[in-house]
């Protein structure tokens, strides 16, 4: 999109009035939601978004701005302008870019692109068909069927004033079901959702796990499991977290205090902790970009930086935070692959891509067995952490009481209340099972596609939040 202009030449022209480093980033997104709701297309959203951010930085500070205006006098005016906010040390350097080879390649069997918009409406309509027909009863318990499916197209290109050129060309598929079951005798509603995506085309789809139909089937039973569930008891307890609830305790409670800009401006519990032993020694936490077909991985960061894997907890030490250029520069952090973006539009921060807890040896079977009582975690919902402090709360979105080492009843309406550094420090069971969730991750205004996981574990002891 860019490539064809003078970049050198615009990439000078912003650091006129001085600074040390110039950056233009550019996306072309071509992207297509569908929702159907009640049986019946809703919306059908096809967008095409191009444009391009340019940023310069001197010291710890930075200048940014963007335009769609993709023309490269429209550039130079840009650069103009974003110039007319520093005031820096002359830059005296010549730039002469030179094209970053892709270190991986992810290989996309079925471009979203290929496949007509009518094959599309009909993976929706397989999911509503099973959906609608998950309960037989005489006057059916399921009220509400809503069906997304989404694909992006993202074509990023990314020069600097270091001589980069980095281009990564980013597929996007979102398939989610969503499904509100209600007790005609009580008026109870309750929901059960399940999304299944990533840096993949339509080929997860043909996955007997993650067909139209398995995901409709997983959202509707736990719609209506959950309507003869009782309330959660109160109370301390231990806690098994199922693999299946994804990583939202990973990335609410220990991801974002890992974050370089938190953690180095010392807005995180683990602020100025490098090298120090913050969880037990079963416990490492991994930040790994480069894995295939998962949400939150990419070839190059959002900076033109290599995607990686990195170690941030390795056996319970700290070992690094999860870190841009401008936190590099600020704090001497090494990079990491971490500056991410929504669009052109915004400025890249540190985020997270695919953040994990490593499994450990034992039996997930074993783990649940060798707990007496306490409450069993399927399906964690949304959570918040305040990482100053650590603290964090979590909704849990399908539960089950533990009683002698089994499964009982289920519980709904569940809260998970704790602190992350010291949930892992008592993690006492980690399994050999490893388990995926999928989101988008919002902070500062923007948000990203990210993935989480974790094995089975089991926290000893924990605040549950319900009935008393």
């Amino acid at each position: 999109m860019i490539e064809s202009f003078d970049l050198p030449k615009i990439l000078k022209k912003a650091l006129k009035n001085g600074g040390d480093f110039s950056e233009l980033y550019a996306d072309d997104s071509e992207s297509l939601q569908i929702i159907a709701e009640q049986k019946k297309i809703e919306k059908v959203n096809p967008a095409l978004d191009r444009g391009v951010g340019l940023r310069v930085m001197w010291g710890d500070k930075t200048a940014y701005g963007f335009t769609n205006d993709v023309s490269e006098k429209a550039l130079l005016e840009l650069a103009d302008s974003v110039a007319g906010a520093v005031k820096a040390n002359a830059f005296d350097q010549d730039i002469a870019l030179k094209t970053v080879p892709p270190h991986i390649q992810f290989e996309i069997k079925k471009q979203p692109r290929s496949v007509e918009i009518l094959e599309k409406r009909a993976l929706i309509e397989r999911a509503e068909k099973v959906a609608w027909a998950a309960d037989a009863s005489p006057v059916s318990k399921i009220k509400q069927v809503k069906v997304l499916y989404a694909e992006i197209a993202k074509k990023v290109t990314i020069a600097n004033s270091l001589g980069e050129l980095a281009r990564d060309d980013r597929t996007y598929a979102l398939f989610f079901v969503q499904v509100v079951a209600q007790d005609a005798t009580t008026g109870l509603l309750q929901t059960g959702y399940h999304p299944v995506g990533g840096l993949i085309g339509l080929e997860f789809l043909d996955d007997p796990e993650t067909t139209p139909e398995a995901i409709a089937k997983i959202a509707a039973s736990q719609a209506l499991m959950m309507l003869g569930a009782r309330r959660a008891p109160a109370g301390t307890m231990p806690v098994v977290l199922s693999s299946e609830a994804g990583g939202t305790m990973v990335h609410e409670a220990v991801g974002h205090g890992l974050e370089a800009d938190l953690a180095g401006e010392g807005l995180s519990v683990y602020h100025g902790k490098i090298g120090q032993k913050i969880a037990g020694d079963k416990i490492t936490v991994v930040d790994d970009a480069t894995l295939a077909n998962k949400r939150g991985s990419f070839v190059f960061d959002d900076e033109g930086v290599p995607s990686e894997r990195t170690v941030l907890i390795q056996d319970g030490v700290l070992m690094k935070y999860m870190c841009d250029r401008r936190m590099a520069r600020k704090h001497g952090f090494p990079l990491t692959g971490n500056g991410r973006r929504e669009s052109y539009r915004f400025r890249p921060i540190c985020r997270m891509t695919n953040t994990m807890i490593l499994p450990g040896t034992d039996d997930p079977a074993a783990i649940l067995s060798s707990t007496e009582k306490g409450l069993f975690v399927r399906k964690m919902g949304g959570g918040q952490v305040n990482t100053v402090n650590g603290d964090f709360v979590f909704e849990v979105n399908e539960g089950y009481l533990i009683d002698k080492g089994k499964l009982g009843e289920p519980v709904r309406g569940a809260i998970l209340m704790g602190n992350g550094p010291k949930v892992l420090q008592i993690i006492d069971k980690l399994g050999n099972d490893h388990g995926f969730g999928i989101g988008t991750c919002g902070k500062n205004g923007q948000g990203v596609p990210v993935g989480d996981a974790q094995p089975t574990l089991r926290i000893p002891e924990i605040v549950v939040g319900g009935s008393s």
